[in-house]
């Protein structure tokens, strides 16, 4: 009989062993996937409220240009003399915009 109670007494510690690796699981995963992801959000979302004429961006597609008209989501691009596109305003990368400011060359046809 006594046996059979020290046996009852460790699983419980062990259970509880398991609720303390299940916390440090979620932990981990919240702090290397869900809250880099939402930093980037909130880093594209205000990127792409400071939109405005004249800026220099580029597309999630790669596709270079100049803002020349902001209508509420719709942006239209110069990606050439007066050859003008229409994109919604979530299509720009801020990333690749980023990487376009850093270059020492500009590579938009002005």
């Amino acid at each position: 009989m006594s046996t059979s109670i020290i046996l009852l007494q460790s699983g419980a510690g062990a259970g509880m062993l398991n609720f303390v690796f299940i916390g440090v699981m979620l932990l981990i995963f919240w702090l290397f996937f869900i809250r880099p992801q939402a930093k980037k959000q909130r880093e594209q979302g205000t990127f792409m409220e400071g939109l405005k004429v004249e800026d220099e961006v580029v597309t999630s597609g790669g596709i270079l240009g100049k803002i020349y008209k902001i209508e509420n989501d719709i942006i239209t691009l110069e990606v050439s003399n007066k050859t003008y596109i229409r994109v919604t305003k979530n299509v720009i990368s801020k990333e690749m915009t980023d990487w376009l400011k850093t270059t020492t060359e500009k590579l938009i046809i002005k």
